[in-house]
């Protein structure tokens, strides 16, 4: 199983359709608040997201508490349109984290300043003189989907 880590997201049909691949995939989905959107049943149910109480959820008060309550010796991978490595110089491995910043502005600058920067991964853009970034659902996909691969996923 694979990690998902959405760091304070703020746009709610991204991380519905990042709760649906999570499902796909048998993935585990890492929230990290605050969060830009409710998440009650209620709201849920209003969103039309039939398939949310199937998703594999943690919720995390805040990116400390969530890097205290995982083992230290997890391996996480920060993505970035700021790395300077990509995803397919990644050996991914089961259990690891795959960790995305909001959509507005990406990883907090903690992130950037306190984790080694061999963790970080950039999905590359050809096109990067013209789009500035890839939108967060898709970035996720693009990643996951990565790591499966590499790990004989059928």
């Amino acid at each position: 199983m694979f990690h998902i880590v959405l760091v304070e997201p703020q746009i709610p049909p991204n991380t519905g359709n990042i709760g649906r691949l999570s499902i796909a995939t048998r993935s585990r989905l890492h929230l990290v608040k605050p969060l830009g959107f409710d998440i009650s049943e209620k709201a849920v149910r209003r969103a039309g997201l039939d398939y949310w109480k199937h998703v594999d959820l943690v919720q995390h008060e805040s990116y400390g508490e969530f890097r205290s309550s995982i083992d230290p010796q997890s391996r996480l991978w920060f993505f970035s349109k700021f790395a300077s490595r990509s995803l397919y110089e990644a050996n991914f491995q089961p259990g690891d984290f795959l960790v995305f910043g909001k959509e507005t502005t990406g990883l907090p600058p903690e992130v950037h300043a306190k984790e080694p920067p061999e963790q970080l991964l950039r999905i590359p853009m050809p096109g990067a003189e013209i789009v500035r970034s890839l939108n967060l659902a898709g970035s996720v996909h693009v990643a996951l989907y990565e790591a499966l691969r590499q790990n004989n996923f059928t």
